[in-house]
């Protein structure tokens, strides 16, 4: 099961939602949230922090080191943390759980009317999305093998 934890960033401008794997991690793990506006001035530490695309997350590592006992890995890291889906964003992107949705609302309106035509625009959609997504920079968005 997964719980949906939504933080404002440091400049208060944005937020993001987060998703907890297995509720290993407890929403402390995250220190601090920085989006594209307020990240510029950050002094990035790669023991501490994750970039993805402007966006900074700056983990409490203390508190994940102490919770590290439930998972199946080595060396913990803030790159093990969001890839492996023990506190990542809900959904690619910071707001795309929201925005996901906005976007296949058209999609919904054809699966009554045409259902076979509607199963070829999602798949189509879908993938086209995530490509387009991956161009950005979204690290969610590119496919990784497992422990990289």
């Amino acid at each position: 099961m997964c719980i949906d934890h939504k933080m404002t960033c440091r400049c208060g401008s944005n937020s993001a939602s987060f998703n907890f794997k297995d509720e290993v991690m407890p929403v402390e793990v995250i220190d601090k949230l920085y989006c594209p506006a307020c990240s510029g001035d950050v002094k990035y530490n790669s023991l501490t922090m994750l970039k993805d695309n402007g966006w900074i997350i700056e983990y409490d590592m203390d508190v994940a080191r102490f919770m590290s006992n439930k998972l199946p890995f080595g060396e913990l890291t803030p790159e093990l943390l969001f890839d492996e889906g023990y506190c990542n964003w809900r959904g690619v992107y910071p707001t795309d759980h929201i925005d996901s949705v906005i976007e296949r609302e058209e999609l919904v309106k054809l699966a009554k009317i045409n259902p076979k035509k509607y199963l070829e625009e999602f798949k189509r959609w879908g993938t086209e999305r995530m490509e387009r997504l991956a161009n950005e920079g979204w690290r969610k968005a590119h496919e990784r093998s497992p422990y990289t």
